[in-house]
Protein backbone atom coordinates (compact mmCIF):
# COMPACT_ATOMS: atom_id res chain seq x y z
CA UNK A 1 0.00 0.00 0.00
CA UNK A 2 1.45 3.49 -0.92
CA UNK A 3 1.65 5.47 2.03
CA UNK A 4 -0.23 8.44 2.80
CA UNK A 5 0.36 12.39 1.71
CA UNK A 6 2.03 13.95 4.66
CA UNK A 7 1.52 17.56 4.18
CA UNK A 8 4.51 20.03 4.91
CA UNK A 9 3.03 22.97 6.13
CA UNK A 10 5.22 23.90 9.71
CA UNK A 11 2.65 23.31 12.11
CA UNK A 12 4.04 22.99 15.69
CA UNK A 13 1.56 20.68 17.42
CA UNK A 14 0.67 20.24 20.96
CA UNK A 15 2.65 17.65 22.75
CA UNK A 16 -0.65 15.92 24.39
CA UNK A 17 -2.60 14.64 21.17
CA UNK A 18 -5.69 16.09 22.84
CA UNK A 19 -4.15 19.44 23.13
CA UNK A 20 -6.00 22.92 21.53
CA UNK A 21 -3.85 24.21 18.79
CA UNK A 22 -6.45 26.51 18.14
CA UNK A 23 -6.84 30.12 19.81
CA UNK A 24 -10.60 31.05 19.98
CA UNK A 25 -10.39 34.50 20.35
CA UNK A 26 -13.55 35.79 21.99
CA UNK A 27 -15.45 38.20 20.43
CA UNK A 28 -18.73 37.48 22.60
CA UNK A 29 -19.55 36.08 25.90
CA UNK A 30 -21.89 32.58 26.02
CA UNK A 31 -22.57 30.95 29.33
CA UNK A 32 -23.54 27.37 28.87
CA UNK A 33 -25.54 26.47 31.97
CA UNK A 34 -28.92 24.87 32.45
CA UNK A 35 -30.65 27.94 30.95
CA UNK A 36 -28.47 27.51 27.12
CA UNK A 37 -30.82 26.74 24.43
CA UNK A 38 -29.60 23.48 23.10
CA UNK A 39 -31.87 23.07 20.74
CA UNK A 40 -33.16 26.43 19.79
CA UNK A 41 -36.41 25.90 18.64
CA UNK A 42 -37.44 29.39 17.30
CA UNK A 43 -38.40 30.36 13.96
CA UNK A 44 -35.09 32.28 13.58
CA UNK A 45 -33.03 29.62 14.31
CA UNK A 46 -35.02 27.27 11.86
CA UNK A 47 -34.35 29.80 9.29
CA UNK A 48 -30.76 30.13 9.66
CA UNK A 49 -30.28 26.27 9.66
CA UNK A 50 -32.54 26.07 6.45
CA UNK A 51 -30.07 28.36 4.85
CA UNK A 52 -26.91 26.99 6.27
CA UNK A 53 -27.52 23.29 4.97
CA UNK A 54 -28.25 25.09 2.21
CA UNK A 55 -25.35 26.71 1.19
CA UNK A 56 -23.53 24.10 2.36
CA UNK A 57 -25.12 21.35 -0.67
CA UNK A 58 -24.90 24.13 -3.11
CA UNK A 59 -22.37 27.40 -2.89
CA UNK A 60 -20.00 25.30 -0.33
CA UNK A 61 -20.02 22.12 -2.73
CA UNK A 62 -18.36 23.92 -5.26
CA UNK A 63 -15.81 25.84 -3.00
CA UNK A 64 -14.72 22.24 -1.56
CA UNK A 65 -13.81 21.41 -4.82
CA UNK A 66 -12.10 24.04 -6.15
CA UNK A 67 -9.86 24.96 -3.14
CA UNK A 68 -9.58 21.11 -2.16
CA UNK A 69 -10.22 19.43 -4.70
CA UNK A 70 -12.42 17.21 -2.49
CA UNK A 71 -12.57 13.15 -3.20
CA UNK A 72 -15.67 11.40 -1.39
CA UNK A 73 -15.33 7.56 -1.43
CA UNK A 74 -16.75 4.88 0.19
CA UNK A 75 -20.56 6.23 -0.59
CA UNK A 76 -21.71 2.56 -1.42
CA UNK A 77 -21.25 1.93 2.17
CA UNK A 78 -24.05 4.17 2.87
CA UNK A 79 -26.52 2.70 -0.28
CA UNK A 80 -25.35 -0.50 1.33
CA UNK A 81 -26.36 -0.23 4.61
CA UNK A 82 -29.49 1.71 3.73
CA UNK A 83 -31.67 0.14 5.92
CA UNK A 84 -29.66 -0.19 8.99
CA UNK A 85 -28.82 3.45 9.36
CA UNK A 86 -32.89 4.63 8.72
CA UNK A 87 -33.38 5.32 12.45
CA UNK A 88 -30.18 7.18 13.02
CA UNK A 89 -26.67 6.82 12.97
CA UNK A 90 -23.55 8.50 14.26
CA UNK A 91 -20.58 9.62 12.00
CA UNK A 92 -17.37 9.65 13.31
CA UNK A 93 -14.39 11.57 12.00
CA UNK A 94 -10.91 12.76 12.63
CA UNK A 95 -10.58 16.65 13.37
CA UNK A 96 -7.93 18.06 11.14
CA UNK A 97 -9.71 21.45 9.59
CA UNK A 98 -11.95 24.32 9.58
CA UNK A 99 -14.03 23.03 7.60
CA UNK A 100 -13.74 19.60 8.37
CA UNK A 101 -17.59 19.48 9.09
CA UNK A 102 -19.07 20.50 5.84
CA UNK A 103 -16.56 17.74 4.40
CA UNK A 104 -18.41 14.81 6.28
CA UNK A 105 -21.96 16.62 5.88
CA UNK A 106 -21.24 16.97 2.03
CA UNK A 107 -20.10 12.92 1.73
CA UNK A 108 -23.20 11.41 3.73
CA UNK A 109 -24.96 14.29 1.50
CA UNK A 110 -28.35 15.51 2.27
CA UNK A 111 -28.69 15.01 5.93
CA UNK A 112 -29.47 17.62 8.67
CA UNK A 113 -26.81 16.44 11.83
CA UNK A 114 -26.00 17.75 14.93
CA UNK A 115 -22.40 17.00 16.87
CA UNK A 116 -20.67 17.73 20.37
CA UNK A 117 -18.67 21.12 20.52
CA UNK A 118 -16.15 22.45 22.24
CA UNK A 119 -18.33 25.51 24.20
CA UNK A 120 -15.26 27.87 23.55
CA UNK A 121 -16.36 27.89 19.50
CA UNK A 122 -19.46 29.29 20.22
CA UNK A 123 -17.37 32.89 21.48
CA UNK A 124 -15.34 33.31 18.35
CA UNK A 125 -15.64 34.13 14.68
CA UNK A 126 -17.28 31.02 13.67
CA UNK A 127 -19.97 30.89 16.26
CA UNK A 128 -23.29 31.17 13.92
CA UNK A 129 -22.32 28.90 11.15
CA UNK A 130 -21.35 26.47 14.19
CA UNK A 131 -24.47 26.84 16.02
CA UNK A 132 -26.56 26.51 12.59
CA UNK A 133 -25.03 23.64 11.27
CA UNK A 134 -25.78 22.13 14.48
CA UNK A 135 -23.07 22.63 16.65
CA UNK A 136 -24.04 21.92 20.25
CA UNK A 137 -22.04 22.57 23.39
CA UNK A 138 -20.76 20.24 25.86
CA UNK A 139 -21.40 21.75 29.43
CA UNK A 140 -18.14 22.07 32.10
CA UNK A 141 -20.06 20.97 34.76
CA UNK A 142 -22.44 18.02 35.81
CA UNK A 143 -25.53 19.99 36.42
CA UNK A 144 -25.74 20.95 32.73
CA UNK A 145 -24.65 17.25 31.55
CA UNK A 146 -28.43 16.60 31.86
CA UNK A 147 -29.87 19.19 29.67
CA UNK A 148 -27.03 18.44 27.36
CA UNK A 149 -27.87 14.54 26.78
CA UNK A 150 -31.88 15.69 27.05
CA UNK A 151 -31.15 17.28 23.98
CA UNK A 152 -29.42 14.76 22.02
CA UNK A 153 -32.30 12.48 23.80
CA UNK A 154 -34.86 14.63 21.44
CA UNK A 155 -32.42 14.51 18.73
CA UNK A 156 -32.08 11.02 18.36
CA UNK A 157 -35.96 10.19 18.84
CA UNK A 158 -36.26 12.18 15.32
CA UNK A 159 -33.89 9.96 13.97
CA UNK A 160 -31.63 12.60 13.33
CA UNK A 161 -27.79 11.58 12.61
CA UNK A 162 -24.77 12.71 14.88
CA UNK A 163 -21.15 13.24 13.89
CA UNK A 164 -19.06 13.15 16.56
CA UNK A 165 -14.94 13.77 16.75
CA UNK A 166 -13.80 11.22 18.99
CA UNK A 167 -10.28 13.00 19.54
CA UNK A 168 -11.73 15.65 21.16
CA UNK A 169 -9.32 18.62 19.42
CA UNK A 170 -8.68 20.36 15.97
CA UNK A 171 -5.19 19.26 14.93
CA UNK A 172 -5.19 21.00 11.35
CA UNK A 173 -3.60 18.49 8.43
CA UNK A 174 -2.66 16.10 11.27
CA UNK A 175 -2.08 12.97 9.48
CA UNK A 176 -2.19 9.92 12.33
CA UNK A 177 -5.08 9.07 13.83
CA UNK A 178 -5.00 10.26 17.33
CA UNK A 179 -6.06 8.68 20.52
CA UNK A 180 -10.15 8.82 20.87
CA UNK A 181 -12.31 9.74 24.02
CA UNK A 182 -14.72 7.15 25.12
CA UNK A 183 -17.48 9.18 25.53
CA UNK A 184 -18.45 9.47 21.96
CA UNK A 185 -18.86 5.91 21.38
CA UNK A 186 -20.79 5.87 25.19
CA UNK A 187 -23.16 8.15 23.47
CA UNK A 188 -23.66 6.04 20.72
CA UNK A 189 -24.24 2.81 22.85
CA UNK A 190 -26.65 4.79 24.80
CA UNK A 191 -28.96 5.34 21.65
CA UNK A 192 -27.33 1.62 19.84
CA UNK A 193 -26.97 4.18 16.78
CA UNK A 194 -24.34 2.17 14.18
CA UNK A 195 -21.03 3.94 13.89
CA UNK A 196 -19.78 5.15 10.63
CA UNK A 197 -15.80 5.56 10.29
CA UNK A 198 -14.92 8.69 7.83
CA UNK A 199 -11.49 9.34 7.56
CA UNK A 200 -9.93 12.77 6.23
CA UNK A 201 -7.02 12.10 4.11
CA UNK A 202 -4.82 14.24 1.82
CA UNK A 203 -3.59 14.39 -1.30
CA UNK A 204 -0.83 16.22 -2.94
CA UNK A 205 -1.93 19.22 -5.19
CA UNK A 206 -1.88 19.08 -8.94
CA UNK A 207 -3.02 21.02 -11.92
CA UNK A 208 -5.85 22.66 -12.10
CA UNK A 209 -5.51 23.02 -8.30
CA UNK A 210 -1.74 24.43 -8.44
CA UNK A 211 -3.80 27.49 -9.66
CA UNK A 212 -5.27 27.85 -6.28
CA UNK A 213 -2.35 27.49 -4.41
CA UNK A 214 -0.46 29.66 -6.62
CA UNK A 215 -2.66 32.63 -5.83
CA UNK A 216 -2.51 31.89 -2.43
CA UNK A 217 1.72 31.70 -2.48
CA UNK A 218 1.08 35.32 -4.10
CA UNK A 219 -0.86 36.36 -0.82
CA UNK A 220 1.64 34.73 1.14
CA UNK A 221 -0.07 32.03 2.29
CA UNK A 222 0.58 28.22 2.44
CA UNK A 223 0.04 25.94 -0.14
CA UNK A 224 -2.27 23.15 0.70
CA UNK A 225 -3.09 19.70 -0.14
CA UNK A 226 -5.92 18.14 -1.52
CA UNK A 227 -8.76 16.12 0.92
CA UNK A 228 -10.07 13.17 0.33
CA UNK A 229 -12.94 11.71 2.15
CA UNK A 230 -13.34 7.91 2.75
CA UNK A 231 -16.32 6.25 4.52
CA UNK A 232 -16.46 3.20 6.16
CA UNK A 233 -18.90 0.15 7.19
CA UNK A 234 -21.24 0.91 9.99
CA UNK A 235 -19.83 -0.57 13.36
CA UNK A 236 -22.32 -2.10 15.78
CA UNK A 237 -21.93 -2.86 19.25
CA UNK A 238 -21.16 -6.36 20.61
CA UNK A 239 -24.49 -7.49 22.07
CA UNK A 240 -22.90 -10.03 23.74
CA UNK A 241 -20.99 -7.76 26.23
CA UNK A 242 -21.92 -5.36 29.11
CA UNK A 243 -22.14 -1.65 28.72
CA UNK A 244 -18.43 -0.63 29.22
CA UNK A 245 -16.42 -3.69 27.43
CA UNK A 246 -19.17 -3.15 24.21
CA UNK A 247 -17.96 0.39 24.07
CA UNK A 248 -13.98 -0.30 24.35
CA UNK A 249 -14.44 -2.42 21.87
CA UNK A 250 -16.42 0.08 19.21
CA UNK A 251 -13.46 2.60 20.01
CA UNK A 252 -10.93 0.23 18.91
CA UNK A 253 -12.76 -0.90 15.97
CA UNK A 254 -13.40 2.40 14.64
CA UNK A 255 -9.68 3.57 15.49
CA UNK A 256 -8.79 0.63 13.71
CA UNK A 257 -11.05 1.77 10.53
CA UNK A 258 -9.96 4.73 10.22
CA UNK A 259 -6.46 4.11 9.96
CA UNK A 260 -7.05 1.63 7.57
CA UNK A 261 -9.28 4.37 5.62
CA UNK A 262 -6.74 7.01 6.04
CA UNK A 263 -4.08 4.29 4.42
CA UNK A 264 -1.94 4.17 7.40
CA UNK A 265 0.45 1.34 7.86
CA UNK A 266 2.38 2.50 11.17
CA UNK A 267 0.01 4.72 13.41
CA UNK A 268 1.93 6.03 16.28
CA UNK A 269 -1.38 5.84 18.53
CA UNK A 270 -3.71 3.65 20.43
CA UNK A 271 -7.30 4.07 20.21
CA UNK A 272 -6.97 4.97 24.42
CA UNK A 273 -7.99 8.20 24.98
CA UNK A 274 -9.03 8.53 28.23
Amino acid sequence: MEAPYVPDLGINYPEQPDGHMIDVNPMRDVIVDENYPFIDKSLGFKLYRFWTYLLINTAAFFLCFLRYGLKIQGRKNLRKYKKLLKNGAMTVSNHVQRWDFIFVALAVRIRWMFFPIWKEHLKGRDARWIKHAGGIPIPSDIHTMRAFNNAFDEIHAKKIWIHAYPESTRFDYYVPIRPFKKGVFSMAHRYNLPIIPIAISYRKSHFPFTIVNFLRAVKGDKKLPLITISIGEPILFDEKLGRKEAVLKARKECHEAMVRLAGITDNPWQAEGD
